[in-house]
């Protein structure tokens, strides 16, 4: 149909759902118990805004709760594809999923700590990353005082673990 006979008001812009971190094609959905419980309480609290929704402005409230259902769809999908990997069980003199890692990069003083999380847990604030990172590939499977060689760019820096918790 031409658009000349579409009439302004049904030209309304879809909305633009917020994609969620991404997990690269064929790597599993590793989470943490403390990771899965927070992709369960977004959903909780996605499904509360939804319902509080309000129905004043019928075309507001239909584009909000598209957007919501989007992101609902998206974390659903997180949710079902969720491998839950509890890190009391990974071996506790070896980097793997769930562990506090301290390095050192090369000679350097300076020390930087982090914890190997799922791809939804990761955040650089809470010295969270995620398992897919370079700097996390690079440490996995080293044990303290083994070091590892991290590419940055045409770079090759040494990190040295210090230490390892979970």
């Amino acid at each position: 149909m031409s658009r000349g006979f579409v009439k302004e008001s049904d030209q309304e812009e879809l909305p633009i759902i917020p994609p969620r971190a991404p997990l690269p094609a064929g790597e599993t959905n590793y989470v943490t118990p403390e990771g899965y419980r927070a992709l369960e309480a977004e959903r909780e609290q996605l499904e509360a805004e939804k319902a509080a929704l309000s129905s004043d402005n019928e075309d507001e409230r239909r584009r909000a709760a598209t957007v919501i259902d989007g992101k609902l769809a998206l974390l659903q999908q997180r949710i079902v594809s969720a491998r839950i990997v509890d890190p009391a069980g990974q071996p506790p003199e070896e980097v793997r999923f769930g562990a506090y890692v301290k390095l050192r990069q090369g000679g350097s003083k300076s020390v930087q700590e982090f914890r190997i999380v799922g791809v939804d847990e990761a955040n650089v604030k809470e010295g969270k990353i995620s398992f897919t990172a370079p700097i996390a590939r690079a440490v996995t499977g080293r044990w303290v005082g083994e070091t590892a060689d991290f590419h940055l760019g045409s770079e090759v820096r040494k990190l040295e673990v210090l230490e390892i918790r979970y």
